[in-house]
């Protein structure tokens, strides 16, 4: 009975290594920070080579020295006595100095990049980043600190320019977390903390929030696309926070002759979005994500949902039943009344805006924990 529950246990643990092994493995990492593609990234992953060797050098002389210890000074009879060595003075210089200069190397090398890091540079893009439950708004700011641009979820960014994220949060703490681009920063209410981003090559990149902020934190996602930089120019010009959206009579008694763009504008004001979402030109609701260009950004709610007509549909339908603790509440739409205020939300931007091809399987990014 021994062996077979000693046997178990030591299967046991050996799948579980397997496992652990397995996913090392996986092709598929769009969140995989040793993966770097920008000069703040790779700045990081650079420091992990040399503490990485130094840890694995000092794993590999302590375990050494156990495992010799076990064979060398053995117990052979019952009269074997360890020999005394306390006080050796050689010894205990070894074993406080060896580790200090250890320390202080490794602590040279973090320290030094941790200022680069911290760095404010005078010719990034300044963006103003402000963490919501459960996601994320950008506000662009031009050489006078004005906004210029302000949109949510999707942060576009010319290729091989730096961008200065200035974070902060609405509600709770929140952490910013693009591991391609960049490590992590905190975003606090009441607070701005810094963090620079640059991309080497036009592409989306994945990330999320990492600091636990309520019932939808896994849901709380990111995306950055980096873009050529005119393609990043016209981005720019075609969500300027000086347009306005478009505009439509409020429907009545002329409803069987209304357009489904008219009937959604007017369920747009009546239902109480506007009072939550800014429309430029529409309406100023500061609560949820500002949808002037809902249409030109590829996913929604906290970039978790691929934006097309299925999708919306069930959002509009049931959001809190689509995202756990979502501040939009149901609102009793009819299947006809969901079908007009798509309508509407496809005037509220450019589709040909959202930047490159949008890779297949991974649209909103990777699959929730």
């Amino acid at each position: 009975m021994k062996r077979t529950s000693s046997g178990r246990r030591l299967l046991g643990v050996g799948l579980a290594c397997l496992v652990l092994l397995a996913a090392g493995c996986a092709a598929d990492t769009p969140q995989n920070a040793l993966n770097p593609q920008g000069p703040f990234s790779r700045s990081v992953h650079d420091l992990i080579k040399p503490v990485f060797l130094i840890a694995a050098v000092v794993f590999v002389f302590v375990e050494g020295l156990i495992v010799y210890a076990v064979f060398r000074f053995r117990r052979r009879s019952e009269e074997d006595r360890p020999e005394q060595i306390h006080g050796s003075t050689k010894f205990e210089l070894t074993w406080t100095v060896v580790p200090a200069l250890i320390l202080v190397v490794v602590g040279v090398l973090t320290v030094s990049r941790i200022f680069y890091l911290d760095r404010q540079f005078e010719d990034a893009m300044q963006v103003e980043v402000i963490g919501h439950q459960w996601w994320w708004e950008y506000n662009y700011k031009d050489a006078d600190g004005k906004t210029v641009v302000a949109t949510a979820n999707e942060l576009h960014i010319p290729v091989g320019r730096k961008v200065q994220l200035n974070l902060t949060s609405a509600d709770v703490i929140h952490n910013y977390w693009p591991p391609k681009l960049a490590g992590k920063i905190y975003a606090i209410p009441g607070r701005v903390n810094h963090m620079t981003i640059q991309a080497d090559k036009p592409d989306f990149y994945y990330g999320q929030c990492t600091e636990y902020c309520g019932i939808s934190h896994a849901n709380m996602r990111l995306r950055v696309v980096a873009e050529e930089p005119a393609q990043f120019a016209r981005w720019m010009a075609g969500h300027s926070i000086e347009r306005s959206a478009s505009t439509y009579p409020i429907v009545g008694d002329d409803a069987a002759t209304a357009t489904e763009e008219a009937k959604g504008y007017t369920l747009f004001l009546q239902k109480g979005c506007s009072g939550c979402h800014a429309v430029n030109g529409v309406s100023a609701g500061a609560t949820g994500p500002n949808l002037t260009y809902f249409n030109s950004r590829a996913t929604f709610a906290g970039a978790i949902f691929e934006s097309n007509d299925d999708n919306l549909r069930a959002w509009l339908r049931d959001p809190p039943a689509e995202k756990p603790g979502s501040l939009m509440p149901k609102l009793g739409l009819t299947e006809s009344e969901i079908g007009s205020l798509i309508a509407y939300l496809r005037t509220l931007g450019d589709p040909a805006l959202r930047g490159v091809p949008i890779p297949s399987g991974v649209a909103a990014g990777p699959p929730q924990p």
